[in-house]
């Protein structure tokens, strides 16, 4: 049996203090270390993707490019870059952007607590998705994003809605 991903657990300024075995984390609302993936193209439109349908939390839900958490002495960069290969199938360069934290409960008890790292990207082609992480995907303007999570704020992810709220400026190449 593989041993269970672990997420590396921070204090408020983001500092290490130690790791713990992400569903756990996620039961205990403990905050750990995360990062956010905006993959844009040069029409200034955002690869969305929609989360699978069998994940533990957020299951068909949509969301930026990718997301997910550093293991153990990774960077950002490496990490963003390591799950947008995984997810979305492809590489491309990242830059870090801003960073924050949030506190998001789920209706099946678990929490996303999260001190989140937010990567932009730019990439022109079609990603080759992984079923067992995306359901769907589609390019859509950043202006047309923000509009729709007014308009259905229920089909897209709590971190996400986060983000854009609070950071739509920054969401540029």
């Amino acid at each position: 049996m593989k041993e269970e991903e672990k997420v590396i657990l921070v204090n408020e300024k983001d500092e290490q203090i130690g790791l713990m075995p992400k569903l756990e984390a996620h039961q205990k609302a403990v905050l750990h270390r995360a990062f956010s993936v905006f993959v844009i193209n040069h029409k200034n439109e955002l690869m969305l993707q929609q989360r699978a349908y069998h994940k533990y939390h957020s299951p068909g839900l949509w969301t930026n490019t990718c997301c997910s958490h550093q293991r153990d002495g990774e960077s950002n960069i490496e990490a963003g870059i390591r799950r947008l290969q995984e997810e979305m199938g492809f590489v491309t360069s990242l830059k870090d952007s801003i960073s924050f934290i949030y506190k998001a409960p789920f209706d099946n008890g678990l929490t996303e607590h999260e001190f989140d790292h937010v990567l932009i990207g730019s990439y022109e082609k079609d990603p080759i998705i992984n079923p067992d992480e995306v359901a769907d995907w589609k390019w859509m303007p950043v202006e047309k994003v923000k509009q729709d999570i007014l308009k259905q704020p229920d089909i897209y992810t709590e971190w996400f809605k986060i983000i854009f709220k609070k950071f739509y400026s920054h969401i540029t190449l």
